[in-house]
């Protein structure tokens, strides 16, 4: 599932031109239209009133933090009237800005931005905008949520985890903070009893534990180390339900539950589904620890003001990743993409050293769908992985059908019987029988012991049919099985596999399901009088889907991954930012379930799910990046990124290219060999990232330089900031990434790139494959760098002809003690010499 965000911009002189250009003028608004803005104050002013504070209590003897290992620490004393005295000031403020008039406060964010969250009219947001102390305000918009098996197709037990020494180890001390919708703190996955030694709570975390009667004192332990939620933007519009959403990090929906397990969840706990064992699941780095916000909720989403808030209380606490599911459902107005509350608070997280992953958004396959746009995010795409489900039905005329199902087989042929021909006279008015949704409507005589076939329409698209329901209704028959065949009226939907008892299967395709059918009716037996049927004679036997299958053409890029280039804006232009970073399993993943989840009627009540989305596929990254934060504890978030771009891999199990999808209908029939801007660096190697042998850092300072070089930039960055810029020519391609992307090639252009070697000394050989229509030249051919010292990589790229059709190269440098770094290019318009205009 991926996110879905409107934005509003409304910053400095052009507030109210947004606010009218967005049917929201100040004339015509009725007084009681209030609404939730983020307003961001100028840091300034309140720098030096908290600095003369902080001293006035370290004078008097104020205290240090504290951790308490019998249970997630709290909040020191300090941090409590730091964000205490924070609050009082923007209470203070906004009373001499609202003077008599009513509002409401709802946040007070005060450690990664100075600002505060508000309900009030647009007259008031209004006013609130021409004060001289803020410096931009927005209105708040809505957001939406974006394995048993992966650790051994991504190699960790005889690779990444025994470089860290095994599973009992992998990711001890790491912090991964979760935004999404919660957690079940029952689930077997997130219990701190682990047989091979104790969970210490990291003593740098200080978050704390919320306690309600949905999350009782007890739920957090040494693995869980802290959980809370925020809700005050959804409360304020009166759309909160307490029953249905619970106030309390509880789970209700299912995939806060799924993404926290497939990162750091326990290893080895059973997968038990519809009564069928799948196997044990894992988190990708087992022993680190989750510290839950809860943002995003089943009945609504979320807002960006709760997401916000909890994006500042995670960066406070202390937590060393953080994993994001939320992407817009358009791109953001105004200046460039990049200017968003979300993505300016992520911004000063990675400042704060935090390494933040997102979903790169289920938009795809078309061009330019990425919603994960920041160079200082990590955007995942989604690929598949080498196991499969695959079922099947073998009629008794000799035909195999393909189809879907995680359930068992049957040991024989059985007697065909269709739902419209085993109805009882209650069901005659019934136009929906067919979909097998109460078993009141049936002759069980007719049923017991034979193949039910139900039909499954569009009705189980929309979730008021569900598998899960007929299913009990062949149960309740005594039936021997249950057949689903598809709806001509379904086209090209996307099946993914679904749990029953019993055995089952589910033909996706309407085509096989008119073969099904068409051999089931020609069999049917009927009175030349009366033409009721008086024989039922076709057979079939499920063939079953318990058992997985393994593939070599793993991995592909999946049809739903959202793809490049990287918009910088609303308009056509591009960003020379490569987007997705790279690509990870996100398709029919097992991980934990919370036991209330509503996403997911099919899985209602167990306790693993299948999912597939690329907020399947960020967690994996973050569970990763957990074991490159513990091998290399200095490393800057954009160590860690380049660490996973440049040993991405290329190839898929055959040593052939990784493909993609290109279609959402017949997705395996339209695929080509992918490229950067389908998987950006690649698909990611764990045990390879542990080892990069060179890296490419970037600072915030890098970033903002590169902001400020995006032109009008200037004030935005100061009102988001505090921060001035100075002159700054830097775009994106000279940020030190370890891609290279040129959306405007225009004759010739260098690059450079600075490399670190955190290996030993070293002697590399440079060799690169040039872009369709460039030229390219990188120097030097070969280096030696010693270890800690950095060498400098000049590219060179001209433009060889006129086009505006992306292509594709490469730069790998190969090292004599078995490192290899990938660099892919990207140009997308080239303008060559012999162009007489652009």
């Amino acid at each position: 599932m991926e996110g879905s965000v409107s934005f509003r911009f409304l910053v400095g002189a052009i507030f109210l031109g947004i606010f009218v250009g967005c049917g929201w003028s100040i004339e015509n608004a009725a007084d009681s239209a209030t609404a939730v803005y983020v307003v961001t104050l100028k840091k300034a002013h309140f720098n030096e009133e908290l600095n003369l504070k902080n001293q006035y209590h370290s004078r008097n003897g104020g205290s240090q933090r504290v951790n308490r290992f019998d249970k997630p620490s709290n909040i020191s004393h300090i941090d409590r009237m730091n964000g205490s005295y924070v609050s009082q000031m923007h209470d203070s403020l906004l009373r001499r800005m609202l003077r008599g008039e009513k509002y409401l406060k709802v946040y007070s964010y005060h450690y990664l931005i100075n600002g505060f969250a508000v309900l009030v009219t647009p007259q008031q947001a209004f006013k609130l905008a021409r004060r001289r102390e803020v410096s931009n305000i927005v209105l708040d918009f809505s957001v939406k949520t974006a394995t048993t098996h992966t650790p051994q197709f991504l190699g960790l037990p005889r690779g990444a985890w025994a470089q860290e020494g095994g599973y009992e180890t992998a990711g001890v001390g790491i912090v991964i903070g979760f935004i999404d919708t919660g957690i079940d703190p029952t689930h077997p996955s997130f219990n701190d009893k682990s047989p091979e030694q104790t969970y210490p709570v990291p003593e740098h975390f200080s978050g704390i534990c919320e306690v309600t009667l949905d999350f009782p004192s007890g739920s957090c332990n040494r693995k869980l180390v802290g959980a809370r939620h925020f809700a005050a933007s959804a409360i304020t519009r009166g759309i909160f339900n307490a029953t249905k959403d619970f106030a309390s990090p509880f789970d209700g929906d299912g995939h806060g539950t799924h993404t926290a397990s497939i990162a750091a969840g326990n290893h080895g706990v059973p997968v038990i589904v519809a009564g069928h064992d799948f196997g044990n699941a894992s988190g990708m780095a087992p022993h680190s620890h989750i510290a839950v916000y809860k943002a995003l909720y089943k009945s609504f989403g979320g807002f960006a003001a709760d997401v916000v808030a909890a994006i500042d209380q995670a960066a406070q606490d202390g937590v060393d990743i953080i994993n994001l599911s939320i992407t817009p459902n358009r791109r953001p107005p105004g200046l460039a993409t990049f200017f968003n509350p979300i993505d300016m608070a992520l911004l000063s997280a990675v400042k704060a050293g935090i390494f933040v992953v997102q979903a790169a958004g289920n938009t795809g396959p078309s061009p330019k769908s990425v919603a994960s746009f920041s160079p200082w995010i990590f955007s995942v795409g989604a690929s598949t992985h080498d196991r499969v489900y695959s079922n099947s039905i073998l009629l008794g005329n000799n035909i195999t059908i393909a189809g879907v199902g995680l359930a068992p087989g049957t040991d024989n042929m059985y007697m065909l019987v269709s739902a419209i021909h085993a109805l009882n006279d209650t069901a005659a008015k019934d136009m929906y029988v067919s979909e097998c949704q109460d078993a009141s409507k049936f002759n069980h005589t007719l049923v017991q012991g034979n193949l039910l076939i139900c039909s499954y329409s569009i009705r189980f698209v929309l979730g008021l049919s569900t598998i899960k329901q007929a299913s009990e209704t062949a149960m309740n028959l005594s039936a021997a099985g249950v057949v689903f065949a598809m709806d001509p009226f379904v086209i090209s939907y996307q099946l993914n596999p679904v749990p029953m008892r019993l055995p089952g299967i589910i033909i996706p395709s309407p085509d096989d399901s008119k073969i099904l059918l068409q051999y089931y009716n020609s069999s049917l037996e009927k009175d030349e009088t009366t033409r009721k049927i008086v024989k039922f004679g076709a057979v079939a036997c499920i063939l079953g889907g318990i058992k997985p299958n393994f593939s070599l053409s793993a991995p592909k890029v999946m049809y739903y991954s959202a793809r490049g280039p990287d918009p910088e804006d609303n308009s056509v232009d591009n960003a020379d930012i490569l987007k997705p970073n790279l690509v990870a399993p996100g398709n029919s993943i097992w991980a934990a379930w919370s036991s209330r989840g509503a996403e997911s009627i099919e899985f209602q009540g167990e306790n693993f799910a299948m999912m597939s989305g690329t907020s399947m596929a960020a967690p994996h990254i973050a569970g990763l990046a957990a074991l490159i934060k513990q091998k290399f504890p200095t490393f800057t978030p954009a160590a860690i990124g380049s660490a996973l771009s440049t040993t991405a891999s290329q190839h898929n199990k055959y040593g052939g290219p990784i493909l993609a999808q290109r279609a959402y209908a017949n997705p395996d029939s339209n695929q080509s060999p992918a490229t950067p801007f389908d998987m950006g660096s690649g698909f990611v190697n764990a045990t390879a990232a542990l080892d990069p042998g060179l890296i490419l850092d970037t600072s915030y300072n890098d970033y903002m330089a590169f902001l400020c070089g995006i032109n009008g930039s200037a004030p935005v960055l100061l009102n988001y900031t505090g921060e001035s810029c100075g002159v700054s020519t830097m775009n994106g391609a000279d940020l030190n990434m370890p891609s290279i992307t040129i959306s405007k090639l225009n004759q010739s252009r260098k690059v450079q790139r600075m490399l670190t070697n955190i290996a030993g000394n070293e002697t590399y050989i440079v060799g690169w494959g040039a872009p369709n229509g460039v030229s390219v030249k990188v120097t030097p051919k070969r280096f030696f760098v010693a270890s800690g010292q950095q060498q400098i990589l000049n590219v060179f790229l001209n433009a060889t002809m006129n086009s505006t059709t992306p292509s594709f190269g490469r730069i790998g440098l190969v090292g004599n003690h078995g490192h290899v770094v990938n660099i892919p290019l990207s140009v997308i318009v080239k303008i060559s010499y012999h162009s007489t205009n652009s």
